[in-house]
């Protein structure tokens, strides 16, 4: 039984003036009074459910009233005799809930369960009893809320509390609507209970439901709880925001002369849309005077402005653009890429030759109600399913609305180690308020939070394989990592085919998924001493010289002179070379295109001619560029060695950003094999580019 329910007039505090115009409230001693003389004849409806029938058939015109009407005799009789803590009839408050969802535009099923949802858990009415009067789909759901009602809010019980409602959101998003309206009633009608108790049913709203509520885009519902919330956490600030918008109240607004002038524009732009003026909720007022500090008449609403066509909104921009003064950077288009949670519209600023600045909103009608109401608004996701897809309430549905960030949680919570991680992470998770999609290289998409990056798209992708990722291109460009991604990004991950790869303990200051955290972390635990080997200091670059080297095979013009080749560009025959007399009378050989030719030629040097000798022998620089990883020098060298190429010194760098250089002198017993060379080199795992030096 929701027990936190009571008389909403004994805390006057926490009932917010902004109440968004058009939601009435329910007289809960006529409702009480009306549940208590009971069913009315079988013609008509219960008097008690008349504001429900009355907001649903403002939204569905067609839909059948007969099921409310026996979910309702159903309800009230089972709950008969049951008060709330204010004395009030307990149908009251299913009553309350189902009307919230009535009036976001909550489809039949979803009231009908709304009505019962208390039933199960608190009468003596089974879940067959609802199986077999109002079908599986309402079933379903009943069952669905009746788990997460079970539920205590104590603070140890807080982890699998939430846990348990995010595996029933999950099978059904209806389940998560019917929730946030029960603790919005609860919410509002909160005054009796301890003030300890109001803190704790208020922090958990504030850390897990209001988060929640967003996520589901049931902005409706998210910003009542967050006034209820603020007005129970933060008495005195809520206060301080009420005297502001108080004092508001009694002066001159701007935003509805604005509101006119805009009508008066897109009239005469023959742009067909309704203009409102839609007042701040109290946490909005006092975020944004945090911000702007003392705060101008125009600064306690924002003007929303209502068309028919997705187009309507481009051709309304362009107008506003155009006769007032636009604010360039506070433009945002969401309606071409929307938010992870469905919203849409277009978002800008206007100043007016007063000196006003003026918010303005711009959407359609269809993505206003679904801004307002969220997944509410969606429906029934599971319309074209066959009957049987509910038939088992303990059987995970496949919900076609379901967003990328719900079915995420619902990946990584099975696997999160403890009920403390979970609880931390949920919280992590929930805390990121906007989403970025990218592409796949093979043409699939990621939805992964604002700020991830290539490691949390390799965990996305691959799962655990990603343990032997070992780097990623990201717009075909060779990147780190830890690279963060940006929404829109095509990102190819590399894997290496060495089994014994794994992550580093650097990972876990790049990754932002709890998927990512958790695979690495359990990964490292498994794996301790390769976690300690990851951590150690960088070291000195390692120098490898061989024992040989190699003699000139270029031929200066010059008689009995000393030929070197340039270590800077190592040319290598066919390459077309230039020679240069140096201190001590030696010729020193570079290609064409080496920088130093240039500078040889300005220092006045003088210039000999040079040519290949008959043999084919030659040596060589190579720069090879590699993705760090255990044993990959080894590898390298014997690919080098495969080819029959000699190392005469090799150096390698310590690792930066997970980036190895490589810098290899090599004799080659024939320069034509200097293509085939490179190609093995490039096709050792980890290696991503091999050039001459």
């Amino acid at each position: 039984m929701s027990a936190e329910a009571t008389n909403p007039e004994a805390h006057p505090e926490a009932r917010p003036e902004l109440r968004r115009r058009g939601r009435s409230r329910l007289d809960l001693r006529r409702l009480g009074r009306a549940a208590l003389l009971g069913p009315t004849s079988r013609d008509r409806l219960p008097d008690a459910i008349g504001h429900v029938a009355e907001a649903h058939r403002a939204h569905h015109p067609d839909a059948d009233m007969s099921i409310l009407r026996r979910a309702y005799l159903l309800a009230e009789s089972s709950h008969r005799g049951q008060m709330r803590k204010s004395g009030e009839p307990y149908i009251t408050h299913p009553l309350a809930v189902t009307l919230i969802l009535a009036e976001l535009g909550a489809e039949t099923t979803t009231l009908t369960a709304s009505l019962l949802h208390d039933t199960v858990e608190d009468t003596d009415v089974t879940l067959d009893q609802v199986r077999a009067e109002f079908g599986d789909e309402v079933c379903f759901i009943v069952d669905g809320v009746t788990k997460v009602e079970k539920i205590d809010y104590g603070a140890a019980a807080e982890p699998e509390t939430f846990r348990k409602m995010l595996v029933a959101t999950g099978n059904d998003v209806r389940v998560m609507s019917i929730k946030l309206a029960d603790r919005l009633h609860n919410m509002r009608t909160l005054g009796v209970m301890r003030p300890e108790k109001q803190a704790r049913i208020a922090k958990v709203t504030r850390d897990v439901l209001i988060p929640l509520a967003e996520r589901l885009g049931v902005q409706a519902l998210k910003t009542e709880l967050e006034d209820l919330v603020f007005a129970i956490l933060h008495p005195e600030e809520y206060e301080g925001t009420r005297a502001l918008i108080a004092a508001h109240a009694g002066e001159s607004d701007p935003l509805p002369g604005i509101a006119d002038s805009v009508r008066t524009v897109l009239r005469e732009a023959g742009i067909a849309a309704e203009v409102q003026v839609r007042p701040r909720h109290f946490v909005s007022v006092h975020r944004i005077s945090r911000t702007r500090g003392e705060l101008r008449g125009s600064d306690f609403g924002r003007i929303l402005i209502l068309v028919g066509e997705n187009a309507d909104c481009y051709a309304v921009l362009g107008e506003l653009h155009t006769c007032f003064t636009p604010v360039v950077s506070e433009f945002k288009d969401f309606v071409a890429t929307p938010k992870f949670n469905l919203y849409q519209s277009l978002h800008t600023a206007v100043a007016t030759p007063e000196g006003y600045v003026a918010e303005v909103i711009v959407r359609t009608r269809q993505m206003h109600r679904v801004a307002e109401a969220g997944v509410v608004a969606l429906g029934n996701p599971y319309a074209t399913a066959t009957p049987d897809a509910a038939a088992d309430p303990d059987e995970e549905r496949v919900d076609p609305t379901r967003p990328g960030w719900l079915s995420r949680l619902l990946d990584w919570q099975q696997s999160a180690p403890d009920p403390d991680t979970f609880w931390t992470v949920l919280r992590a998770e929930l805390a990121q308020d906007r989403e970025i999609t990218v592409f796949r290289a093979d043409g699939g998409t990621l939805g992964l939070p604002a700020g991830a990056s290539c490691i949390d798209a390799a965990y996305a992708q691959h799962g655990e394989a990603a343990h032997g990722c070992i780097g990623a291109r990201v717009n075909g460009r060779l990147t780190s990592l830890s690279s963060p991604l940006s929404d829109g990004d095509t990102v190819q991950l590399l894997l290496a085919q060495d089994a014994s790869s794994g992550p580093s303990a650097e990972w876990l200051d790049h990754a932002r998924t709890p998927a990512a955290r958790i695979a690495i972390s359990r990964w490292l635990e498994s794996h301790p001493d390769r976690a300690m080997a990851t951590t150690t200091a960088a070291r000195a670059p390692l120098s490898v010289v061989g024992v040989r080297g190699g003699g000139a095979n270029a031929v200066a013009d010059l008689p009995d002179a000393t030929v070197r080749l340039a270590g800077c560009c190592t040319p290598v025959p066919p390459d077309a070379v230039a020679g240069f007399l140096v201190r001590g009378g030696a010729v020193t050989v570079h290609r064409i295109q080496c920088a130093a030719v240039a500078q040889m030629r300005a220092v006045g040097r003088t210039s000999v001619a040079v040519h290949w000798r008959a043999t084919a022998d030659c040596r060589v620089t190579l720069l090879a560029e590699s993705f760090g990883r255990p044993h990959l020098l080894a590898d390298l060298t014997e690919a080098i060695a495969r080819e029959g190429v000699e190392v005469v010194s090799a150096t390698v760098e310590p690792p930066v950003e997970g980036r190895v250089r490589h810098t290899y002198t090599l004799q080659l017993p024939d320069a034509a094999g200097l293509p085939a060379l490179m190609r093995a080199m490039r096709e050792v795992p980890g290696v991503y580019d091999v050039s001459r030096a």
